[in-house]
């Protein structure tokens, strides 16, 4: 299912040397500040590696993260911040802004806008892995991991690490509390599409199955509220997508809850239920149009293309058919003029973000080397500091359209 998912570009972020010339202290202190300029280049590279597997990802955030926090956490045993935090200038793009960056004199500032990148790489991982030919069980496991994943990454730095920041990110920055939220939830409801992709495939119970996607429609259009004060430039497109999934798993929800009914004798509100599915699913498909043709940053997905997408169409009009040629011979039931309420709630299936936890702090990152490092040493140096370096946009790898199979897990 290649550009079954919309996906925004990843964070670019300017060089960091690492140079503090003369406050690192020692040659432990300087290996430090070594380590941190290479391990941030080696994680900066593995964003664009196409062979990059959430395991490499991991290793090497965890690399990073646990050097990292050498300049955040209190290594001297008081509460007092760590003297190294404010030390060295980060300047990071946003996902919605464009080649703008913004930037900061914090380490933590480095670490939420590092951890949210890493966050967006398993969100195209799973994008990339589920447009597959033919993908496996396993695999699709894979997909639906990688976005609890990133999930549990923005949940993390919305609840624990972005706080601590002392200037607040600007309004449509990724760090500021809505495009938290609609990256959260949007990871979960397209973890959930995992979900009902396997569900319908293993011929689960029809209720299990609208429950599911009204739960999933109901996420989406969640994420979409979240947006809906951000400037449209920079958030229509996205919310033509969120939009478009929502009206797509509305029509999904209607028309495996006719089925429902249809089997339990309610011949005429089921025929309600599958019109309603109708109009949703032609919503889809006029939504698909629009989010085409909108402007705005990020891959454009091609749902309306995915069999996926053709078969629930089919679908509808096949059960529709079905439920008015029973209606006509044996049940003579009147059609309701309004559609059904859904009120379903899954027991099964929903998806949860995936706690995240930073490594532990690295070993080299001792008290007796924190005490090396001498601020008082930098103010001398200031004229050779280096000249401003600049951002340059991520060069990311082409994603590849395969033979779409229509989500059938081999």
């Amino acid at each position: 299912m290649a550009h079954w998912f919309h996906r925004n570009p990843l964070k670019a972020t300017a060089p960091v040397s690492f140079n503090f010339y003369g406050v690192a202290g020692s040659p432990a202190a300087n290996k430090i500040c070594n380590d941190l300029r290479t391990t941030r280049a080696r994680l900066l590279e593995m964003f664009t590696d196409s062979t990059c597997t959430p395991e490499i990802m991991k290793n090497a955030s965890d690399v990073y993260f646990s050097l990292l926090q050498g300049f955040i956490s209190s290594l001297d045993g008081t509460t007092q911040e760590n003297k190294m935090r404010f030390i060295q200038n980060f300047k990071w793009t946003d996902t919605l802004q464009g080649n703008i960056p913004s930037a900061q004199q914090d380490a933590v500032f480095e670490l939420a806008s590092m951890a949210f990148n890493v966050a967006v790489w398993y969100t195209k991982f799973a994008s990339r892995l589920a447009g597959k030919e033919n993908i496996t069980e396993p695999e699709a496991k894979d997909v639906h991991k990688s976005l609890k994943v990133a999930a549990g990454i923005f949940k993390t730095l919305k609840e624990v690490h972005v706080p601590r920041l002392i200037t607040p990110a600007e309004k449509g920055r990724d760090l500021e509390p809505r495009v938290m939220d609609a990256y959260i939830i949007q990871c979960q409801a397209e973890a959930q599409e995992v979900t009902i992709a396997r569900a319908i495939e293993l011929k689960h119970n029809a209720s299990l199955i609208a429950a599911l996607a009204f739960e999933t429609a109901n996420f989406y259009q969640k994420a979409d509220h979240t947006l809906n004060t951000l400037e449209p430039e920079c958030s229509s497109k996205w919310r033509k997508y969120l939009q478009l999934k929502q009206y797509f798993y509305m029509a999904y929800a209607f028309c495996y809850h006719g089925q429902t009914l249809l089997a339990s004798d309610k011949c005429g509100e089921s025929i309600r239920s599958l019109q309603e599915a109708e109009k949703c699913y032609s919503r889809a498909e006029a939504l698909c149009k629009e989010y085409r043709q909108t402007k705005g940053p990020g891959t454009t997905a091609k749902p309306s293309e995915q069999l996926f997408f053709l078969k629930l169409g089919a679908l509808i009009k096949t059960t529709l058919e079905k439920c008015q040629r029973e209606n006509g011979f044996i049940y003579f039931h009147k059609v309701p003029a309004e559609p059904p309420q859904l009120e379903l709630k899954a027991s099964y299936g929903l998806a949860e973000p995936v706690p995240f936890e930073l490594p532990p702090l690295s070993e080299q990152c001792t008290p007796e080397v924190y005490a090396t490092f001498d601020l008082t040493k930098g103010a001398k140096n200031d004229k050779a500091k280096p000249k401003e370096e600049e951002v340059k946009p991520v060069k990311e790898p082409d994603l590849k359209p395969q033979k779409d199979t229509g989500c059938v897990l081999s």
